[in-house]
């Protein structure tokens, strides 16, 4: 498919913003809800935009929108109807672009609309685990709406990310088809294999013949893991690949809270961008600093 996005990743690579939760957390705003920064977007969505601001200001070139665990199902669960959602997931679209706005760059700056996987919807941890109990045509009745809503919105591009099963990725390649915007397919993976355990050679092929997905690749995963993925991805589908990894802690899910020690090096920016990554970020835990420095190296290779 080809958009103006497309052509400006052909041309990459481009740096993509970190975690937004992080950067709402930071500002002094408590996410520990099931909407998790999606509540936001009713009640504070000038913290969004600041958010994404602070991503721009620090060189990225592309922010993600806030709308990963934003769903018509856990609006429901809050008294919100399904044409106020419409219009909240249309909102974290606009927040973004206000965003690119204010920070004035002087050149092009990209908004990705988020949709997380079905586990997200859930708030229990299950999307580092997949294998829901739903088959693909019930994932795809899942995911079809909000996409429809999301590409309404007209984004640059379609984040289809931290999807932690092949079965799911196959939902979503149904569901993204015939929409008018491009997506990027993006897996959470442990070693060389999905979540849920398949080997990302396989978990990867769909996404070579499907015109809509301009890059594969992974996120919300070890940094460590990131470089052979990135390697298979470019190999497996010959298309750009997507990396934006955590930090490298730990998400403990009953404690609802972070472990571990951080191991997100920007120099390994580098290395993912020489194996095929045109664009390249970090997801939880990875804040303004770290991108700052991820565009740093990237300017510098």
């Amino acid at each position: 498919m080809t958009s103006a996005f497309a052509d400006a990743l052909a041309a990459g690579p481009l740096v993509l913003d970190g975690g937004l939760s992080n950067q709402l957390e930071a500002a002094g705003h408590d996410l520990g809800d099931g909407l998790w920064s999606a509540r936001l977007l009713a009640e504070e969505p000038e913290a969004i935009t600041a958010a994404h601001l602070a991503y721009f200001e620090a060189g990225a070139d592309v922010a993600i929108t806030s709308t990963y665990q934003a769903t018509f199902e856990g609006f429901a669960r809050r008294g919100i109807g399904p044409e106020r959602a419409a219009g909240l997931l249309a909102l974290g679209v606009e927040l973004a672009r206000e965003a690119a706005r204010r920070a004035g760059r002087g050149r092009p700056l990209w908004v990705a609309a988020s949709a997380g996987p079905y586990g997200a919807m859930l708030a229990d941890g299950s999307e580092y685990r997949g294998r829901y109990g739903l088959t693909v045509a019930e994932l795809e009745r899942f995911h079809r709406p909000r996409l429809e809503a999301l590409a309404a919105a007209r984004p640059d591009v379609l984040a289809l990310e931290t999807v932690p099963d092949a079965d799911e990725a196959a939902a979503l390649l149904r569901a993204v088809h015939g929409l008018g915007v491009p997506a990027w397919l993006s897996y959470t993976v442990a070693g060389g294999r999905t979540r849920a355990g398949q080997p990302l050679e396989e978990a990867f092929a769909p996404a070579a013949d499907a015109d809509e997905v301009i890059a594969v690749g992974v996120n919300c995963c070890d940094p460590r893991d990131a470089a052979a993925a990135v390697g298979t991805a470019a190999r497996v589908t010959g298309k750009p690949v997507v990396v934006y990894p955590n930090s490298g802690e730990t998400w403990d899910a009953a404690a609802r809270g972070w472990t571990g020690a951080a191991t997100f090096t920007p120099e390994a920016v580098r290395g993912w961008r020489d194996a095929g990554a045109r664009l390249i970020g970090g997801c939880c835990r990875v804040g303004p600093e770290t991108i700052r420095s991820v565009a740093a190296a990237l300017a510098g290779a």
